[in-house]
This record gives C-alpha cells, sequence and structure tokens, in this order.
C-alpha cells in the first residue's frame, strides 16, 4: 500500500467508523423490522404495555406479536403479510382486531376516505350505511347486534367499522399521545439513518477533497 493509498484509507475509517463500505449496504435502507436499536424496541414495548394496562384489548396477540403489528404498520405492510411474520397463527383480521386496539387506524379503515399508508386491510370502501349514525350508535353503546339491526347491515360488517369508530374515540381521548410516540419512535430510526449516512458521506468527501489538494497523484 503506497502512501497515497495509506491516507485515503486513513480518512476512509476516520469518516465511517469502518475500514469497509459494505456492512451498511447490506442492510435495508429504512427498515423498522429486524432492526438493532435496543431502545426504540425497548421504548415500544412500554407503550403496548401501558396501552394494554389502560384499555380492554380484544386481541390474544403476546407483547412480541404487537410490536411486530406497530413496526408493520409504519413500514405500509398490509395486515395479511404482517399475520404471515407472526409468531401467533393469525389472519389479517386478528392483525386488524390489534391495530386497532393500538390505534393505528389508516385512513383506509375509514369509508370514503382513500388509504394514504398502503392497502392494510380489506376496508377502503364505502360502509353500506351512514358512517356518522355508527358512531351515534357507538356512543349510546349500543352492540353489534343492535347497531346492525338499526342500520340494516350484517353484524361483521358493523363490527369491523366499530372497531374503527371505537378506537379513533379512545386515541382522540388520548389526545393520540400513543400513536404520536409511536411515530416519533419509528419515523426517527429512518431519518436517523439517513443523517448519519449524510454525515459519513460528508466527512470523506471533505476529508478527501482536502488530501486532494495536498497529494498529487
Amino acid at each position: 500500500m503506497d502512501e497515497k493509498t495509506a491516507k485515503l484509507r486513513d480518512i476512509f475509517i476516520d469518516a465511517t467508523g469502518g475500514d469497509t463500505a459494505t456492512e451498511s449496504q447490506e442492510e435495508s435502507p429504512g427498515s423498522l423490522v429486524g432492526g438493532d436499536d435496543g431502545r426504540v424496541t425497548e421504548r415500544v414495548d412500554e407503550l403496548v404495555a401501558r396501552m394494554r394496562d389502560r384499555y380492554e384489548f380484544e386481541s390474544r396477540l403476546d407483547a412480541a406479536d404487537l410490536r411486530r403489528v406497530v413496526f408493520g404498520f409504519y413500514e405500509n405492510e398490509d395486515d395479511a403479510a404482517v399475520a404471515a411474520a407472526l409468531d401467533a397463527e393469525a389472519d389479517a383480521e386478528a392483525v386488524f382486531v390489534a391495530r386497532m386496539d393500538l390505534h393505528l387506524v389508516a385512513d383506509s379503515d375509514r369509508p370514503s376516505l382513500s388509504g394514504n399508508r398502503g392497502s392494510l386491510g380489506d376496508s377502503d370502501r364505502d360502509a353500506p350505511f351512514d358512517f356518522s349514525d355508527l358512531k351515534a350508535l357507538v356512543v349510546e353503546g349500543a352492540d353489534d347486534g343492535t347497531c346492525a339491526a338499526e342500520l340494516d347491515a350484517d353484524e361483521e360488517t358493523v363490527a369491523r367499522y366499530r372497531r374503527v369508530v371505537e378506537a379513533t374515540r379512545e386515541a382522540t381521548q388520548a389526545n393520540d399521545r400513543y400513536r404520536d410516540e409511536f411515530e416519533e419512535l419509528l419515523t426517527d430510526v429512518d431519518l436517523s439513518s439517513r443523517l448519519d449516512v449524510d454525515a459519513r458521506h460528508d466527512g470523506l468527501r471533505d476529508a478527501t477533497e482536502d488530501i486532494e489538494s495536498n497529494v498529487s497523484f
């Protein structure tokens, strides 16, 4: 290794913290699932536990699978894909129920609104009844059977939209605190990664330009 090569290698190590460029390139950029930030994972678990203590969860998924549901939501994975990745035997409907427990309501879950987060469920369609009527019935404490009779709809459809209404109400009453914390944690993962990579590249570029002005090639 000649003097110029040695200097450039030293610059690369100083700027990147390593002597190879393959480690970070092998990782999927911006991926939340399978990440190595233990602090984020721990905080998500804490938030899920707090929600489980405060609210009556319908979901029977364990803590690890609920965390996977949260990560999958912010990766724009659909419910079926998340279900396939869980340790428990679960289907898309089970993931939907878990999302509602966690206040992770997508635009596509609400009638007459297009899904900006991707096809997270199969409810990106108009409800077969006035959604405001269902909201009023839920506020009154009506069960699925009563709502279905009042709205002239099947109970399965009513039950799905009822979960959306209840999750939205709970989130609003909590000032969207839990969802805001999820977003702060999980959207900052990608931001921090980009800032770190940009800083490395800037440092390498500046250092390389400096040595090129002093070393003749």
